[in-house]
């Protein structure tokens, strides 16, 4: 099932070889039609994580990336409909030399291409591939077909892993493992035999238990890795290698067997175990709901970000979701939601719902010295809400939910404007890497302790360089710019404790063990208080 911990799961896996000293990577497949992320919902699809070299990817690239704190690229991502893309504008071009292109073996093979692309771009020991979806589903049985031909090629490069749910029914108390049983069958009619099986649960896997499902699944009750639920998915490493799943997999591929080195992922958890001292902090978000259920998979990374960088000071977030929408419908509630915490964070976003409901959190936390983090959209928020309040420019806005508004402080980019009416939006946007020069003096070149960085970026619209002038007068300053000075990449208020956005995503970069400058000193700010 979706959400079950294969991301976590393919990351950890990758942390446990490369503490052994192997250079590892990791290749997510998604089996969706579209060709990449940017253009899902997020609340049905989740966060979309950008790469360094400016790809809409799934989450889990951030997952991998944050386990194995290295930089993923586009060529490590691939989805259906990408696949198809390129099979379809090879035979355009006669690259199968008039060739019957078929579904079978022509798919798979540029799947396997792919893989093996990203293993040689990153000069890897070992790739790990994650294929997205459940076992069964028409979507992904390509994918499965190639896997299926790899190890046939291969036998002795390639390792199936298998991630299952075991059920524990409340009303029963009792393990369950038919359905992992008939998940083994049906990847079985896929060509697959598991060589182990990763076994998901809200508690450990007793010895009846792996006896059993290594009678029914083929496999060794050795095999059988037992994962429970944890306090943090950063305790999932060290608790892989206890299972003996780091020597299992060098055993069968025939690795190096160093010993492995977890004395960084094992501080971690003892820093992370030892935090006490909760600090509330407000997220205003739009997306984390879908009926009756709170989802925060849309915030992955800015979730991430924010606990890095509470543990390192030695706290623990306490995540407080505050519906942009409420805030929006019911403004007298906005005191009695927002009071009692320490911070506040807005996230990034796109359209007009719930957007008033954001600024007014951003004018609570700027007129009550609430430390505030911005982050893209909320950057842009923040700026409407200080051009209506403080400069007085009572119908500010930005030109994406209000075309005509007489003062446009956040305008379409001019390269943006001929994609717009082409209507040209799957990854059209500035996206990726782009360097920030910091202003001398500024909160901003004190976090980052340098005066040039480099930020990932996933934006249409920017601050209007006219009316920077104006508000940099009211203590309102753009401390962080592009090279040629014409955007107006990083923004911090005068007069506050903190108050700060970023046009770019800081979340992206922000590793366990590295927290990210912004959100580190986000953080000792909202400790302070």
């Amino acid at each position: 099932m979706s959400g079950v911990g294969k991301g976590v799961a393919s990351a950890s896996i990758g942390a446990i070889l490369k503490a052994r000293g192997l250079k590892v990577t990791a290749v997510k497949i998604d089996p969706y039609i579209n060709v990449d992320a940017g253009t899902m919902n997020p609340v049905e699809h989740g966060e979309v994580f950008v790469t360094r070299d400016g790809d809409e990817t799934d989450q889990d690239i951030g997952n991998y990336e944050r386990f194995l704190d290295e930089d993923i690229m586009k060529v490590n991502y691939m989805t259906t409909g990408r696949v198809y893309l390129s099979v379809i504008q090879r035979e355009r071009s006669l690259g199968y030399g008039g060739k019957t292109v078929e579904v079978v073996p022509h798919v798979p093979e540029e799947v396997i291409s792919r893989i093996k692309a990203a293993a040689a771009s990153h000069d890897a020991d070992v790739t790990i591939i994650e294929i997205g979806g459940t076992v069964g589903e028409y979507q992904n049985i390509l994918f499965l077909e190639a896997a299926r031909i790899l190890q046939h090629e291969q036998p002795d490069d390639v390792l199936i892993g298998l991630v299952s749910y075991l059920p524990v029914p409340g009303n029963l108390g009792e393990m369950k493992t038919k359905p992992t049983q008939y998940a083994v069958r049906t990847l079985n009619s896929a060509g697959l035999q598991p060589d182990f099986i990763i076994g998901r649960s809200s508690v450990a896997i007793d010895e009846p238990r792996k006896r059993k499902m290594a009678a029914h699944c083929s496999v060794q009750a050795d095999q059988i890795i037992s994962a429970p639920d944890v306090s943090s998915i950063y305790d999932v490493p060290a608790h892989f290698e206890r299972e003996g799943l780091g020597k299992l997999i060098v055993q069968k591929l025939r690795l190096r067997k160093n010993k492995p080195n977890l004395r960084s992922w094992n501080e971690l958890t003892r820093r992370i175990a030892n935090n006490r001292d909760s600090l509330p902090i407000g997220i205003i978000s739009k997306y984390s709901t879908s009926g009756s259920f709170n989802l925060s998979d849309a915030y992955l990374s800015v979730i991430e970000a924010l606990k890095h960088a509470c543990w390192k000071i030695g706290r623990k977030p306490t995540l407080v979701w505050i519906d942009a929408e409420e805030l929006e419908k019911n403004p007298a509630n906005a005191h009695k939601l927002l009071k009692g915490l320490k911070g506040i964070i807005v996230p990034g976003g796109f359209g007009s719902r719930g957007i008033e409901g954001k600024i007014r959190a951003i004018q609570y936390a700027r007129e009550k010295k609430i430390p505030f983090l911005g982050l893209c959209y909320g950057m842009q928020m923040a700026t409407v809400e200080f051009a209506r309040h403080v400069l007085g420019l009572k119908h500010a806005h930005t030109t994406e939910i209000d075309p005509k508004t007489p003062d446009p402080v956040i305008h379409l980019m001019n390269e943006q404007e001929e994609k717009m009416k082409n209507k040209d939006y799957g990854g059209s946007m500035r996206l990726g890497d782009y360097p920030c020069h910091l202003k001398p003096g500024s909160l901003a070149r004190k976090l980052y302790g340098s005066e040039l960085v480099l930020e990932r970026h996933r934006h249409r619209f920017e601050y209007n360089p006219e009316y920077r002038e104006r508000f940099e007068k009211a203590g309102f300053i753009s401390s962080g710019v592009s090279p040629d000075q014409a955007l107006t990449e990083i923004i911090e208020l005068k007069k506050h404790p903190f108050f700060m956005g970023s046009q770019f995503h800081p979340e992206y970069t922000s590793r366990p063990m590295r927290p990210h400058p912004l959100f580190l000193g986000f953080a000792k700010a909202t400790a302070k208080r």
